[in-house]
């Protein structure tokens, strides 16, 4: 595995792999690496020629009183469990690499940014717009792999390139949990045992939303009042929001008719953590 840390010379190197008739798989990340991401890793290893991580905490995506600095850091650690994966290249470039003095270019998605997480994180999705965008032109990937914990980030980021005719194709891919179903989140790290136990309860009411439909519930409103109802019963965890909604363009639905999105976020002591699942409608 080859380290780069410059966008000059990754894009030298790739340039190359292209020119011998190569695909590109991309995995953008933000370290501190997970069973979730490698999950994404080797996806990209199966179906593409070179694969290439980015590794780069994204100050654009925090807001002013959020974990930038806290947030959790081991690029030894992952390094060393990408080079056993197999990967090609991993990026890592710094701060100013990405923006430099006076960079003033950002990237806004309408309408899907500001709802869900975008409600209590003004600005994150343009954070995360901007540097997958500007990783796009760097790396240049035919395929680029995310995962569907963050789902609304993976509906955004489809529109975009969409909307700007990009020649990469986004893969979602399912979320990879714990046994005891607590999905995968680098802020896991954040919870004390008392925590990590308390928020068991966020899987916990996605599996009730998936069977109350299967039982013949159609009224979103009275799943998520189910929902609401299990996590309050959990004094550790605060609820941010719960919804129902499309999965194209975020709105929330009034009655489960086809597959729809349940996507939640909570605060389990300090820790924010976000789950969701794809509800489906038999026939």
């Amino acid at each position: 595995m080859k380290i780069v840390t410059k966008i000059i010379d990754v894009k030298k190197e790739l340039k190359e792999v292209r020119s011998h008739g190569k695909t590109i798989g991309f995995v953008p990340t933000m370290g501190y690496l997970h069973e979730g991401h490698l999950s994404l890793v080797r996806e990209s290893l199966q179906n593409t020629d070179v694969t290439v991580v980015s590794i780069f905490i994204n100050p654009a995506q925090f807001g002013p009183k959020e974990d930038f600095k806290e947030y959790p850091r081991d690029l030894e650690r992952d390094s060393e469990l990408l080079e056993r994966e197999g990967v090609d290249y991993l990026f890592v470039p710094d701060k100013n690499e990405i923006y430099p003095e006076g960079y003033e270019t950002y990237i806004e998605v309408l309408n899907l940014q500001d709802k869900l997480c975008g409600c209590s994180r003004p600005g994150h999705f343009r954070g995360v717009n901007t540097v997958v965008l500007k990783l796009f032109n760097i790396i240049y990937p035919d395929i680029s792999f995310f995962g569907q914990k963050d789902a609304q980030q993976a509906v955004i980021l489809k529109r975009m390139v969409q909307d700007l005719d990009l020649d990469v194709r986004i893969e979602v891919l399912p979320i990879i949990r714990e046994k005891d179903g607590l999905a995968l989140s680098s802020r896991n790290a954040y919870l004390s045992q008392e925590e990590r136990k308390a928020a068991l309860v966020l899987s916990k009411s996605l599996k009730e939303a998936q069977s109350m439909i299967e039982k013949g519930e159609r009224d979103s409103v009275e799943i998520v009042n189910r929902m609401r109802e299990m996590i309050n019963s959990e004094p550790l965890v605060k609820i941010e929001y719960i919804e129902i909604v499309d999965m194209v363009k975020l709105n929330p639905i009034a009655r489960m008719e086809k597959e729809a999105l349940a996507a939640l976020a909570a605060y389990i002591g300090k820790v924010r953590l976000i789950d969701n699942t794809i509800l489906r409608v038999e026939g």
